[in-house]
């Protein structure tokens, strides 16, 4: 018989001992490399998982079979209803504002010379951790205004166009010659050309007396004016003073407005001097005298950051410090690897630098934007611990979030289920998102 290799047919290669990967080393080599990355893979990764998806359909207990009521609870609890409400606001504004703060930032620090600086300083809220952020913002956002920096910056601005009043908890004391009257105090006798009026006052402590206020002085009679002392009728120590009476040791009122109202109409208006002293023409005879409710308007406290109201819009606040870094960094490694040509060329057909901004350098930088608001939004489908620090006991149920939820369902409420449903539904938002993120990397790959 004629053998292959006489019949002109090439011989069938040799099969060979061992199979290979395609870098040449032995599957069951590469196999034994992995081995622990995938035990700890497993161990840390998919048995959670599993497990939670699991426990999810059991009851509290752990021993009943829920079925989807847990799942049910997403969708009817008050709690997780708010915290679903609050992770759409999340998701739509935190990356979106913190994406664009960056491309700002990005884009602007590449015109100065003291761009790098910049950055660092932008950049350096990253190295602080949630919790240490946590912490700052809640100082930050604090109501008192001699405490947090947000309302000592609102309040200083708001005061220099409306200036609150130095004293706001004055009122008459006893045997006083003022009664109430819309939120300020008027005389109970009318007054006289030629006379003396006297409006003791007290309840401000010594402390908070203005700085311009000088030791008060007795009217003194004029027989055309109408002449009067407004002061802080009290004395420190026993026995001392006179009550009733201006003591050498007591102040005046500066600044404080006194109107003459005759027939339920202003007819005259003074002003107290350092001293307290004030006086009117003879068109307030007959009048009786008024200290306004403007006298005793509280002070202006600012902003409640942390109010039910606020309280999201103020955590988004301190998420967007501390990672606008993040994505002024990634965004200024996109940025310089657009072909300048480009941008000179645009330039140079007459295009302006806002077209060239909005035409040019934002469609080529298109797919990193898409990568760091993509990015972000998984870390904000996750946030917990700025949740967890900065709001107050009062408000924190209206600042809640999934993640906050699934904690306090799993360890302050005992209800390890619905946990775990939330757990599982947290994990359902976020699949897409990566897929989204990974699928446009493999295409920036590919190009």
């Amino acid at each position: 018989m004629t053998s292959a290799s006489e019949a002109g047919v090439p011989p069938a290669p040799a099969s060979p001992k061992s199979r290979k990967s395609v870098t040449g080393t032995r599957r069951s080599v590469a196999a034994l490399f992995l081995l622990p990355a995938l035990v700890l893979l497993g161990a840390l990764v998919v048995y959670p998982i599993g497990y939670s998806i699991g426990r999810s359909f059991y009851d509290q207990s752990g021993d009943g079979f829920a079925g989807i009521d847990n799942y049910k609870a997403l969708f009817t609890d008050d709690g997780i209803r708010t915290a679903l409400k609050n992770n759409v606001i999340w998701v739509v504004f935190a990356p979106t504002i913190s994406t664009a703060l960056g491309l700002i930032f990005a884009v602007l620090t590449e015109r100065v010379r003291w761009g790098t600086a910049f950055k660092l300083v932008v950049f350096m809220p990253m190295a602080i951790s949630m919790l240490a952020a946590g912490i700052i913002f809640r100082l930050v956002y604090d109501q008192d205004p001699d405490k947090g920096f947000a309302n000592a910056v609102w309040v200083g601005v708001h005061d220099t166009f409306a200036q609150s009043s130095a004293f706001p908890k004055a009122h008459p004391g006893r045997d006083s010659p003022l009664v109430a009257q819309s939120g300020g105090f008027i005389t109970k006798a009318t007054v006289r050309t030629g006379g003396t009026v006297t409006l003791p006052l007290v309840g401000v402590a010594p402390d908070q007396m203005p700085g311009d206020a000088k030791k008060a002085v007795a009217p003194q009679a004029d027989p055309g004016r109408i002449t009067g002392t407004t002061w802080q009728d009290f004395t420190r120590g026993k026995g001392v003073g006179k009550l009733g009476g201006v003591d050498p040791t007591e102040l005046g009122y500066p600044g404080m407005k006194i109107e003459a109202v005759k027939d339920g109409k202003v007819v005259e208006t003074a002003k107290a001097g350092d001293d307290g002293t004030f006086s009117f023409s003879e068109k307030a005879d007959g009048a009786r005298l008024r200290l306004p409710a403007s006298n005793f308007k509280e002070a202006y406290n600012g902003i409640d950051w942390l109010g039910p109201s606020l309280v999201t819009p103020a955590i988004i606040g301190s998420y967007i410090w501390m990672w606008a870094g993040f994505a002024m960094v990634l965004i200024a490694a996109g940025l310089a690897g657009i072909p300048r040509e480009l941008l000179e060329a645009a330039r140079v057909d007459g295009a302006s630098e806002w077209q060239v901004f909005r035409r040019v350098t934002v469609p080529l930088l298109a797919p990193v934007l898409a990568v760091v608001t993509v990015t972000l939004m998984i870390n904000v489908l996750k946030i917990f611990d700025l949740v967890f620090i900065i709001p107050p006991g009062s408000s924190q149920d209206d600042a809640n979030v999934l993640a906050l939820e699934l904690y306090r369902k799993g360890f302050a409420e005992d209800q390890p289920g619905i946990a775990s449903a939330i757990s599982v539904f947290l994990l359902l938002l976020v699949i897409p998102v990566m897929w989204f993120n990974i699928r446009r990397l493999r295409r920036e790959v590919r190009r």
